[in-house]
């Protein structure tokens, strides 16, 4: 840890360390530090992550966490095994949401609203993705300075499939990266953006196969802790900047078309040749 003492800082209260929030986290992001780089790995249980409101919960916080840690230095995201993240909305909505509780309704909201506002305007630091496969919620990945994708990397959104509106963040990110009509067109389709389009497209830096992605990554962050911290902390500044005018500006008013379409349509069908699809591409 820093050692604060030398700056005369009496009754500092020091930030929560990594042992004691990598525990906290534990059912969600398995992570490792070496020498000031800071891996967060998605899983459950193990194995690819599949979505749960508890880790959706925990979010916006290990964001928190991570960012004020003074020893994370370079941040690196990925997932476990051959998939990015996977989901099924008949799971994850077993009831129609307008049918929760209030409370329940805005603990939801709360926890999508900052796990993205969190996640760009908490950690100062650069940050890498390694996507290391097909899967839904790729937003953090994309909103991160770095972006590398595994050769069956799959972007796509499938709110509107699920009979929603998009507005949880990755219309967002779609649509200041690929612009409007390429977004829009995704969007409506629950259209299949594979890695190599991805990159034509600009949502990704490169594309590797799946063993080089995250060793690729962790080169990159070694090379990034080369240069002096304030030159590390001022160019992700430069970087994040569009990120975060975006989310100021646009993402309430995504999120909230979003939610309004959730509880107003009383359930989540998704269209059942679309599901089939995305569970081919190993999606659901």
């Amino acid at each position: 840890m820093v050692d604060t003492s030398s700056f005369g800082w009496d009754g500092h209260v020091a930030p929560t360390p990594l042992e004691e929030y990598s525990r906290r986290y534990a059912d969600f992001f398995e992570m490792r530090r070496e020498d000031g780089i800071l891996e967060l790995r998605l899983h459950t249980d193990g194995g690819p992550y599949v979505h749960n409101w508890a880790a959706h919960n925990a979010w916006n916080r290990v964001w928190q966490d991570v960012g004020n840690d003074p020893e994370n230095h370079v941040l690196i995201i990925t997932g476990t095994g051959e998939t990015w993240f996977q989901g099924d909305p008949r799971q994850t909505w077993p009831k129609p949401l307008v049918e929760e509780t209030p409370d329940y309704i805005f603990q939801q909201t709360i926890d999508a609203w900052k796990l993205i506002e969190n996640f760009v305007n908490n950690i100062d630091i650069p940050t890498i993705a390694a996507v290391n496969g097909p899967g839904i919620h790729t937003e953090f990945a994309l909103m991160c300075d770095v972006t590398l994708a595994a050769e069956d990397a799959d972007f796509m959104d499938p709110h509107f499939m699920a009979g929603t509106a998009p507005g949880d963040g990755l219309a967002l990110a779609l649509q200041h990266l690929m612009g409007t009509k390429r977004a829009a067109y995704a969007i409506y389709g629950g259209t299949s953006i594979p890695a190599r389009k991805a990159l034509e497209y600009g949502l990704v830096s490169d594309v590797l196969p799946r063993e080089e992605v995250v060793p690729k990554a962790w080169q990159l962050a070694r090379d990034i802790m080369k240069r002096p911290r304030f030159a590390r902390w001022a160019t992700h500044n430069i970087l994040n900047r569009p990120w975060r005018k975006l989310v100021a500006e646009d993402f309430g008013f995504h999120f909230s078309q979003q939610s309004l379409a959730t509880v107003a349509s009383k359930a989540l069908i998704p269209d059942p040749d679309l599901v089939a699809d995305a569970r081919q591409r190993k999606v659901w």
